[in-house]
């Protein structure tokens, strides 16, 4: 039988960690030169600027529901950046593109922190675990080099111009293949050992 309670947990936890993930990327642009997604009021912590219906909602709605509750997942509203307005925009790229993963990543080492500070209290080993999970999960993820998660912007910084062009066009594909990848179970062999890996060495700033 489905948790719908456990639902509504690990959605929040799943907003929160999309919010600072985007926000992440229209605050690095901004500093580097775009001011974009400041004057489209994208960068704050208010969900409801960043809540996109088919990724925020009905996508990880599905995913609990088919998984009979094991998993929760999906995407915000990608935050808009002009790359050509960016001071030097190959370089940059990869910063954005980075930004939002690292951001997950150091929200989950904080939570981690905050479980070892704060006293025990009910469910606590549930929230703390789920909070770090959800960032594990959603910074290695959009690490993936597939047009557009963020690891496609990464790639194409490094890349010669001309290569980088045609990569960017595959993104209107993007999403049919990042999902049969993962239909397929290609991705499993790469990403969650890279979760386990990365999630145990977080988790373990609880035991220092």
């Amino acid at each position: 039988m489905i948790d719908f309670a456990a639902f509504v947990i690990s959605f929040g936890f799943l907003i929160v960690a999309m919010v600072f993930h985007e926000v992440a990327h229209g605050w690095v642009a901004y500093m580097r030169g775009d001011s974009t997604a400041r004057y489209m009021g994208r960068l704050t912590f208010n969900p409801l600027a960043h809540i996109d219906p088919m990724g925020t909602i009905i996508i990880p709605l599905f995913l609990f529901i088919s998984t009979q509750g094991r998993f929760v997942f999906g995407a915000a509203k990608p935050v808009p950046v002009d790359f050509s307005r960016l001071k030097n925009p190959r370089t940059d790229m990869i910063l954005v593109g980075a930004a939002g993963p690292a951001a997950n990543l150091v929200l989950a080492a904080a939570s981690a922190v905050l479980w070892k500070v704060l006293p025990d209290f009910p469910s606590s080993g549930f929230i703390f675990q789920s909070m770090i999970m959800t960032n594990v999960v959603l910074g290695l993820f959009n690490l993936i080099p597939i047009p557009p998660l963020d690891g496609s912007r990464i790639a194409m910084g490094f890349l010669p111009r001309d290569l980088a062009y045609g990569y960017a066009k595959i993104e209107r594909y993007g999403f049919f293949i990042i999902m049969g990848l993962l239909w397929v179970g290609i991705l499993d062999l790469f990403l969650w050992p890279a979760v386990v890996i990365v999630y145990n060495l977080i988790y373990s700033i609880k035991a220092l």
